[in-house]
């Protein structure tokens, strides 16, 4: 097809137009069509996704282009990298990771035979190419592929530095920790093991038979809220007892500060350090017991404490409470050391507290100190948190080697994609059977089954940036269908055929292919006509280039008067075909195909001609002559031969095409929404009368659909588009990649017959299924803003390779 760029259209009012209005179409969609456009609002507006460029949509990539396109995804600019030649992947600086699939065995025909099965794979990825299956081992080629133009001196000195302070992040205690990845604040909760091991008051432990606990839930949520805590402690003939003790909310503010009675006889005020003299508690009343009852009626169920080195604070209290964040154990030291509270706020808050001018400590202030640390690492996560504060607060400096020896010359830098990504610091995985690739054994893993490499994927405790999952489990099924892979491969084909098809008749006597290839091609490309002359009529069996083409005649041609005989036009009806409205149903609210609207352009003569029994364009269609002729339709014969004086109509309509320009569509289509492209075929030597529409939203498609009886009087006939965009034909994708098979092939067609379905065929169902739900649970489990990239391989073969499909998305956020 010729794609037209993407410009406005024409938006100016036609004349005596009764087309229907953007605002007066949006009241009549239905809930299935807004459903649609939400769908479509919401991946428009993702910043970060992938689009094949309109030029190379109908062309098969190959494996040098796929890694065109992994190369960009992974490195972006660095070091000279270039846009995909056959793709735009926008805002690539978003991308979090990329991760590959690549499936053995199947080809793109079986993606289409078993369509309904695979509802992952064609709801949640909107972008497919085909793919030109290699006789060579597709993981080793992306592995091992050259970057012969990397230039490692654009690689910035923030992208060195970057990769050395990767290296001495990977071994840093708050890393090992918690990651890199910004995470919600249940992430940091410590948990009941964590807190048993730390001597926290816990419920049921031998020691806390006497402390009170909050009223508290099992569970809480990053949206649960925060309250800073801190106590300050007398000693007594008991020991430590609680003095003063103060708790903030969330925005900061101070919902209690009591100064406490101690029940036992006070040794020490410890003034210096909790700022509390004899003259401050002397007229105190207020008990242990009363704080604690506070406490509990102040505290939400789903509340968090969060204090540093909170244990302390809650011993005092002899309380118990289920969630606690503490500040001494987020920003953490090696070997169990724990930072002041102080350095802590002076470092990252940038605050002074707990002066030598201060008389002791102000609870209030080292309370909120601590619910502004642990905020605050919330808020700018692990990783940054320590890349900010490395040198401050833990002493760390990334330094160049030094130049006073004379170092001795570096190796060459390798220029294979693996190892650039490892250089960059990239961490990169491959998961599969024992195979040669071209990777360092401890970034590998080999399993025996697809079920094993999708349970050790999603084990990890975080994702490689870049990796590649290879699934041959189905593949080595498939080879115990060896005796009869070819009656199969033949059976899919045949089955993806007969979507095309339809049978019509019964035809007038001498009728010929030319006859019935005329009168049909009006409703888009036909590839074949058989004619069925062994009944007692005559009928014909028509097979389209499109799903397209076949849909359209069964609403415009079925009950045409031809030569005062009214024809039938219906699909055969096999077993394949039973549930081909359920297929016909996901192809047209497939994301690919969801603004899309297929158009024909008719001869006047063959749009007056045409009867139309019921709808036009899929709508009903009043004001149309019930019964018409289709005797214009045909040039008139003289014993079987076309006469050299045909009728007027006829000589107008052999002699006439309908003329069909990106002009002309704009002008007319973009009176309903804005026109993003036109694909018109490109046919040489032919007048083209098919076209495919592309606007920016599923409303424009949806406006066209309804005003579809006025587009019939200007001689369009449209309906929703079915066939995928990077396909040029249905059919074609069911023949080999070489044109001798290719002949073989349709010779063996025109015998074939149709076949129950096998136990193989079923087994085929549930095995596609199977790695379909598979397929699933992997994607779900990638990160946001993750490339995610699905090869089904194809097949090679002596006399032909079966082509693959290459399935892309981004995956955003849920």
């Amino acid at each position: 097809m010729v794609p037209s760029s993407s410009t406005s259209c024409n938006s100016k009012k036609r004349k005596n137009s009764g087309f229907a209005t953007h605002d007066e179409t949006a009241k009549k969609l239905k809930p299935g069509q807004e459903a649609e456009e939400a769908v479509e609002r919401r991946r428009s507006s993702c910043s970060t996704r992938i689009s094949v460029l309109p030029e190379r949509l109908q062309q098969a990539i190959t494996l040098n282009e796929l890694t065109e396109l992994l190369h960009y995804a992974t490195l972006g600019k660095t070091g000279g990298i270039k846009q995909p030649s056959w793709c735009r992947l926008h805002h690539q600086r978003k991308v979090k990771g990329v991760n590959v699939v690549v499936v053995e065995g199947l080809t793109q025909s079986h993606f289409y035979k078993h369509y309904l099965s695979l509802r992952h794979l064609r709801t949640n990825y909107s972008t497919r190419v085909t793919f030109t299956p290699s006789s060579d081992n597709l993981v080793s080629g992306i592995f091992s592929s050259e970057l012969s133009k990397f230039d490692y001196s654009s690689v910035s000195q923030s992208d060195k530095e970057k990769n050395a302070l990767y290296k001495a992040l990977k071994i840093h205690p708050v890393i090992m920790k918690f990651g890199t990845e910004r995470r919600g604040l249940t992430a940091y909760v410590l948990t009941q093991e964590e807190m048993i091991k730390k001597h926290y008051p816990v419920k049921g432990m031998p020691g806390f038979e006497e402390f009170i606990c909050t009223y508290s839930d099992d569970l809480v949520t990053d949206s649960s809220p925060l309250y800073g805590l801190d106590c300050e402690m007398c000693l007594t003939e008991k020991g430590y007892e609680l003095a003063r003790v103060s708790l903030v909310d969330s925005d900061g503010k101070c919902v209690l500060d009591d100064l406490v009675k101690p029940e036992n006889r006070i040794l020490n005020y410890l003034t210096k350090f909790s700022g509390i003299t004899a003259a401050m508690l002397r007229p105190i009343t207020i008990t242990l017991r009363d704080v604690q009852a506070k406490l509990r009626t102040l505290l939400p169920r789903d509340a968090v404490l969060v204090g540093h080195s909170i244990n302390n604070d809650l011993m005092a209290l002899k309380l118990i409470h289920q969630h606690v964040i503490d500040t001494s154990l987020l920003y953490r030291r090696e070997f169990g050391q724990r930072f002041k509270l102080k350095v802590l706020a002076e470092t990252v808050l940038k605050r002074q507290i707990q002066t030598e001018e201060r008389k002791g400590h102000n609870p209030i202030e080292d309370a909120l100190a601590a619910l502004e640390l642990a905020q605050y690492f919330i808020k700018t996560g692990p990783l940054q948190v320590v890349e900010f504060h490395l040198e401050e607060l833990w002493g760390l400096r990334i330094v160049e080697n030094s130049t006073d020896c004379a170092p001795a010359p570096a190796p060459a830098p390798s220029n294979r994609f693996a190892d650039i990504l490892q250089t960059l610091g990239r961490s990169v995985a491959f998961l599969g059977k024992r195979s040669d690739v071209g990777l360092d054994l401890s970034n590998q893993q080999w399993h025996s089954s697809d079920k094993e490499i999708l349970a050790s994927f999603r084990k990890q405790t975080k994702c490689p940036f870049f990796s590649v999952l290879q699934f041959s489990s189905l593949s080595n099924q498939l080879q115990r269908f060896v005796p009869h892979q070819e009656q199969q491969h033949q059976s899919v084909c045949a089955n993806l055929r007969d979507m095309c098809v339809v049978f019509a008749g019964p035809l007038p006597a001498g009728f010929s292919e030319r006859d019935v290839r005329r009168m049909f091609r009006c409703c888009g490309p036909v590839r074949k006509i058989k004619m069925l002359n062994t009944t007692v009529r005559v009928h014909a069996e028509v097979e389209f280039e499109l799903l397209e083409g076949a849909l359209l005649a069964l609403k415009a041609m079925n009950g045409l008067n031809v030569q005062g005989q009214s024809i039938k036009v219906q699909r055969p009806v096999y077993e394949s075909t039973l549930d081909l409205d359920l297929t016909l149903d996901a192809l047209r609210g497939d994301a690919v195909n969801i603004s899309h609207l297929y158009v024909v352009k008719l001869n006047p003569s063959t749009a007056e001609s045409i009867h139309i029994s019921a709808k036009v364009n899929g709508h009903t269609c009043s004001g149309v002559t019930p019964v018409q002729t289709a005797n214009r339709l045909l040039p008139a014969k003289v014993n079987g031969l076309y006469s050299e004086t045909e009728t007027p109509a006829a000589k107008q309509l052999c002699t006439t095409e309908p003329e069909l320009s990106e002009e002309t569509l704009r002008e007319t289509f973009g009176h309903f929404g804005t026109v993003d492209r036109i694909f018109i075929p490109a046919k040489p030597g032919k007048h083209t009368r098919d076209a495919r529409i592309k606007f920016n939203s599923p409303e424009g498609k949806h406006a066209a659909l309804s005003s579809s009886e006025d587009l019939w009087r200007e001689n369009y006939l449209i309906c929703p588009s079915l066939t995928p965009p990077h396909l040029a034909s249905w059919v074609a994708m069911t023949t080999p990649m070489t044109s001798a098979e290719a002949n073989r092939v349709a010779g063996e067609d025109e015998e074939r017959t149709h076949m129950h379905t096998s136990s193989q065929d079923q087994e085929m169902e549930f095995m596609m299924k199977k790695l379909d739900r598979r397929l699933g649970k992997l994607f779900r489990s990638l990160p946001e803003c993750t490339l995610s990239v699905v090869v089904l391989l194809g097949q090679t073969r002596a006399h032909g390779h079966l082509p693959g499909l290459c399935l892309m998305e981004v995956k955003q956020e849920s």
